[in-house]
């Protein structure tokens, strides 16, 4: 693909996020009916319209293109270009009108993540990026932090009640050597990795549409996504996803919860 068509696809992510904070801001100001899914996560009739919304225009504009979303599933995977969408990720976050929710839409290339934007209309916050080529937030180039090393990291973790039994050991050989960590900023503590501002995200229990445009933003400045293992993400990833601005820490920490 040419530095002009991830250009395209960029600015066409971009009308989407527009569009998908458009729907957030009206809705965060009602009271939404709430349900909970078979996994107890929540869900909202605005997650749903807005995937809704975004899968629409995404078939209009390229009817040839893949789709996989969280609340509606697969459409043609096998396509090289899949767009991976999160209507809200932190639904619960916006249900309890804590800003750090927003919406995941990225585009992968191959299976593998390769376009991203994060958009966080609560704090008028967008982070765009083009794996290992750039990443902005607010259209102002970024770059993760280097160089700290693993007791000087600050780390987060989304929530640590995601942790199956036998993970807690194995997050608890990187909690107890890091400087600090931090819980409950969903998929903003990604953002805040891409921009320098923490060191690692060691997380359980998600799937490719919470990490596809992260990882793309988090390598575009320099960073790196993978699973636990230090696989590398595809369309089934999930559930142990590691992140790290400095990919010598990143090797180091994977070592640990092996």
């Amino acid at each position: 693909m040419t530095h002009t068509a991830a250009a395209e696809l960029l600015r066409f992510a971009g009308r989407l996020a527009d569009e998908s904070r458009r729907l957030l801001i009206r809705a965060a100001g009602q009271s939404v009916p709430i349900d909970t899914k078979a996994d107890n996560s929540f869900v909202t009739a605005t997650d749903r319209a807005i995937e809704i919304r975004l899968r629409e225009l995404i078939t209009r504009t390229y009817p040839e293109h893949g789709i996989l979303g969280e609340e509606f599933g697969r459409h043609q995977l096998d396509a090289d270009i899949v767009w991976v969408l999160d209507p809200i990720d932190g639904t619960a976050p916006f249900i309890a009108g804590i800003p750090v929710y927003g919406t995941l839409i990225g585009v992968s290339r191959g299976g593998r993540p390769w376009l991203g934007v994060l958009d966080y209309p609560a704090t008028a916050d967008r982070w765009v990026g083009e794996n290992g080529v750039f990443a902005t937030h607010n259209g102002v180039p970024i770059r993760t932090r280097t160089g700290g090393g693993l007791g000087r990291a600050l780390c987060t973790c989304s929530n640590p009640d995601f942790l199956a039994p036998q993970e807690h050991s194995e997050f608890a050989r990187v909690r107890d050597r890091v400087r600090y960590t931090l819980y409950g900023a969903s998929s903003y503590a990604f953002a805040m990795l891409a921009s320098g501002r923490t060191d690692l995200a060691i997380d359980s229990g998600l799937k490719a549409y919470d990490v596809f445009a992260p990882a793309a933003v988090i390598g575009g400045a320099g960073g790196v996504m993978t699973q636990w293992s230090g696989a590398p993400l595809d369309l089934d990833t999930g559930p142990l996803i590691l992140a790290a601005g400095d990919p010598l820490l990143h090797k180091e920490v994977t070592m640990l919860l092996a």
